[in-house]
This record gives structure tokens, sequence and C-alpha cells, in this order.
């Protein structure tokens, strides 16, 4: 099976967003905001996304970022968007391949509340530093880690979360607030817990019968003037890879996940010790592979037993959105079994499978000292560590010809949705770009620029989403000194300034809003971009580790 194809599948998948299962509007509308039945009734450790990327401003680091609780409205007091107090956040890194952790980094956060009977604000006054007394509600963390299985030692205590951005009266400089909740620690570590503006940037009207029908519904970036809550951290590459060594074992696998207490009381007792209630690894995954009645599953499911639930393999093998398609449009589907979705799903791209695309994540095949027969096939974010910093990051990443770039890992600017789209129409067949589709969605950048050193994230947004009008108001970074720098080769190009008002910066785009999806529109969707694959082949698989249908039978 060669890269193309898999690359190409991936793009069918990540497309046709969970609508198709009759989630209905909002369940799933990017990546994997509200993504399944139980976490949409819990935002506070519903997982959004992960990015996992080698540090450009720090050569031999490597950061995560992992976001969680989607659509802040930045207005939505009082209580605004805490992390949750009885769950724990983590991030785990697998760097042999047996689809279990190596290194794991854990996340506990606490509560320090001074309103009482006295008030109901969040703030009762300017806050000007992390620590203001007008700074009614707080949040701390405890940062621990593991590695090999090794008992959790605590890293860092008591370290302050940037708080939720209240507004310019309440928080004049927030870029200080951030620049104060950033932490180095013992060993280069950085870390950083808080709210952000929401990175991920496409246009959702896809679905309105693709685009109007006519290409006239795009460049609205749906997201644009969301937050989310954001955990970064910054580590040596020699703390993930494997036997500490990234130029023999570069290649390593990345997912999050959420664990609540087994039993909750509504007294604040719990009970029972804690399970994973929510899981993300590549972006789009749940909401489109897993049908809804594994949803929830999938969320609680380790990746090392992904392989060992027939039905899951089913869905990767045998995908139900081509069925529907040939059914209903006479298109015929790709035959089964969809060896090519086993490997961008389960064990990673490698050039031993051939293509013109020159990228290496199965860590079987590509790191030096795995131990043979422990390869698992799993589902994660995977990422090769010896792939040098871009220059001029390209947003189309690989197909861009930006090996950096995604499916290797995951950029802030890396443009997930035109890449895909590009690579359904064969872009990764032949090693390059569909001129027809070279305007994909018209999101190209997010609304606001990234920073060009940690956690380079965006500071959150204050204006309201539901601003009427054709443009609205993107706050600035910051007034003050903790303006972190941007990075102006991101692709995430800062907007001009309004002439009225000095220092201020305008979105790009105009804000989107929320707009229903129907099962229709995803399948007209597919349709037209399905087409090409008619005269596909099956293939075979690119490790021998992994036999979809003795899988099955486990």
């Amino acid at each position: 099976m060669t890269v193309k194809r898999v690359a190409a599948a991936l793009g069918v998948s990540a497309l046709l967003v969970g609508t198709v299962y009759g989630l209905g509007p909002g369940t799933a509308s990017a990546s994997s905001h509200r993504e399944a039945p139980l976490v949409a009734a819990d935002p506070a450790i519903d997982n959004t996304d992960l990015y996992a990327f080698a540090s450009p401003e720090r050569p031999g680091y490597v950061t995560f970022i992992a976001n969680w609780q989607p659509f802040e409205e930045p207005n939505g007091g009082p209580n605004f968007y805490p992390f949750a107090t009885d769950a724990t956040y983590l991030i785990k890194v697998d760097s042999d391949g047996d689809a279990k952790p190596d290194a794991t980094f854990r996340w506990t956060f606490h509560n320090i509340d001074k309103r009482g009977n006295n008030t109901f604000l969040y703030n009762n006054g300017p806050v000007t530093s992390i620590d203001d007394e007008n700074l009614l509600f707080r949040q701390t963390y405890t940062l621990e880690s593991s590695f090999h299985g090794e008992p959790f030692k605590v890293r860092a205590q008591d370290v302050p979360v940037a708080p939720s951005r209240v507004g310019p009266a309440s928080m004049p400089d927030y870029g200080t607030l951030r620049s104060q909740a950033t932490r180095t620690l013992p060993g280069g570590w950085k870390i950083f817990a808080g709210q952000a503006d929401d990175p991920f940037f496409l246009d959702l009207r896809v679905f309105d019968l693709l685009y109007g029908g006519n290409l006239s519904e795009t460049g609205q970036d749906t997201l644009a003037g969301y937050n989310v809550n954001t955990i970064a951290i910054q580590v040596p590459f020699k703390d993930v890879a494997l036997r500490g060594d990234a130029k023999r074992n570069p290649n390593i696998g990345i997912w999050t996940t959420t664990e609540r207490d087994r039993v909750r009381v509504a007294d604040g007792t719990s009970s029972g010790g804690r399970v994973q209630v929510s899981r993300l690894g590549n972006p789009l995954v749940n909401e489109v592979v897993v049908p809804a009645g594994l949803k929830d599953t999938f969320n609680a499911t380790p990746p090392d037993r992904d392989a060992k639930i027939p039905a899951l393999v089913r869905r990767v093998t045998n995908p139900e959105v081509p069925q529907l398609i040939q059914k209903i449009y006479q298109v015929p589907a790709p035959a089964t079994p969809r060896n090519d979705l086993v490997e961008i799903f389960l064990t990673g791209i490698t050039t031993k499978a051939g293509g013109p695309i020159k990228a290496d994540l199965n860590s079987q095949l590509d790191n030096a000292d795995v131990a043979a027969g422990r390869f698992t096939p799993s589902e994660q974010l995977r990422l090769n560590l010896s792939v040098p910093v871009s220059a001029q990051p390209n947003r189309l990443g690989v197909l861009g010809g930006d090996l950096q770039g995604f499916p290797n890992g995951r950029r802030l600017t890396d443009d997930v949705v035109d890449i895909e789209l590009q690579a359904l129409e064969g872009a990764a067949q032949t090693g390059k770009l569909v001129d027809a589709l070279a305007a994909g969605d018209k999101v190209d950048a997010n609304n606001q620029p990234f920073g060009a050193k940690f956690p380079y994230v965006a500071l959150p947004n204050t204006a309201s989403v539901n601003t009427t009008g054709g443009m609205t108001a993107a706050q600035p970074q910051s007034a003050g000194s903790g303006t972190p720098d941007v990075e102006q080769s991101s692709g995430a190009v800062a907007a001009p300034a309004d002439e009225t008002t000095p220092g201020r910066t305008w979105m790009t785009k105009p804000v989107a809003y929320a707009t229903g999806a129907t099962s229709v529109g995803a399948l007209i969707l597919a349709a037209g971009l399905f087409t090409f694959l008619r005269r596909r082949r099956p293939t075979q698989p690119a490790t021998s580790a992994f036999d979809p249908d003795q899988t099955m039978r486990m």
C-alpha cells in the first residue's frame, strides 16, 4: 500500500464529520469538539485538539499542546471556564509502538474561591498580575510525570493557571498574566495552563450542499472568536524518545485523555478510583470513523485495546460512509478490507510502502531499538522528531512539500481541512497539488497570529462571538510587557490595524455562526469527492504485524 492512498483515506474520513451518524447540529462540529454523547454533556473534560511538533525556537525540544472545553464564548460569565477539579488531564507518549504510555504527564487542578456570599463577580477590580487580590476566583495545578510505568513524581505544585479573560476593563494586560503563568522547571521543561484562543481554523459550511452548492459559502472561520482551555508542555527529545535517543528512535505516538472519579456524589465526595472518560489522538477519528454507538466506548478505551475490538476494526477495514454513498448515489465503494485506513489510523505511514511522499511515522519499522513482537496497532497522533524544523512552514504540510507538517504531528498552522481536501482529489497520489482546489475553504490561517515562542497559542478572545455585522474586532495580543512574539512565518498573518483605533487588530475573516448540518449535505459532499475512489483496488498493509481479519476473530 502506498503512502499516497493513506493520505487520501485520511481525507475521506476527516471531512465527513459525524453528522452522517445522525447526531445533529452541535454534536460534532470541529476536530474533537463534542464528539460523543457523554462528553457533550460534560464539556470540562472534552478533549478538542492535540498538537505535537518540534519546538521551532528551541532545538532538541518537543512541544505538546492539548485543548479542552470547546466553544468558550468570551462573555460566558459569571463562572467562565475553569478546569475540572474532580478530573485529571493527561498527555501520553508511546515510544516503542506497544500502544502503552512510556511517558505520562498528569495535571490536577485546584480552586481558590474567595467570593463566598459577598459577590457574584469573578474579579472586583482590574487584575494586573496573576496573584492580584482583585482576582477572586483562581486555579492552581499540580504536574506529575511517570516514565516506563514507574510511580508518578511531582514535578511542579501550586502553579497558577492563567484565568479566563473577562474583558479589557478587568484584565487590561492579559499578556502579562500569560507570561506569569508560563513556568520553566528543572530539566528544561516549560509548562503552561490557561485559557487561549481556539487555534483550529476552518469553514464548516461544507455541510450546506458543499459550500452552498456553488462554492459561494467559503471564507468564514467557524471557530473564530471562541476560546478553549489549553495545557502545554515542552520537554527535551530524550525524555520521550525510546532509550532517550531520538536519532536512533525518532518516532513517537501521542494521545491525550481525561479521567474522572468512577463514583461522584453531589456533596463532592467520590470513590472507586478514576476511569478514562475522554481520549484524542488524530483529529476527527471519533467523529467519523467510530459510529455513534461506539463513541463513548472509544473515549473510555486505551489505545492498546483498539485492534482487539472487532466492531471498531471493522469500522476501519469496512467503513460505513462509502457504502452509504454507493447505495444512495451509485458511486461504487472502494474494495474492502480498507488496508489504507489501517495504515493511517493504526500503524503509521512509512516510506517502506513506496509512493511520492517521503514520510516515516511507523515506530515498528523506523525505530532501531523496538523489541520484536511488541508492536500493537493503535490510534495515535504520530510524530517523527528527526525531521528538521521548517524555515518557512507550509500550511499544507506534507502535501505542500513540508515534511514537518501534518500528518507528521500537527502544528498550529497546519491547514488540516485543505490538506485533506487535496488528498481526496489525488494530490497525495501524484505528489502534486490539484489546481482546482487551490482555494480550499478559503480559511487558510487562524484569525489571530500565533506566538513565536512557548506556549505559541494566541491570547483569548474578548469580543462576543454573536456580534452582528460583517467584521468583528479581535483583541490585540497585549498592551504590556507580556506580549508574546509573533511568528510571521507560521502561516498566521497579522490582520491590518483599524485606522480609527490605534493598536487594534481586526480579523481577516468574518465571524461564522453555528449552522445545522444534515446527513444529505454530507453525503452530497462525499459523493463528489469520492468519485476518484471507484477504480481503487485493495492493497496490503504497510506492516505484516497486523492482520485485520485475524484481529476481528479475536
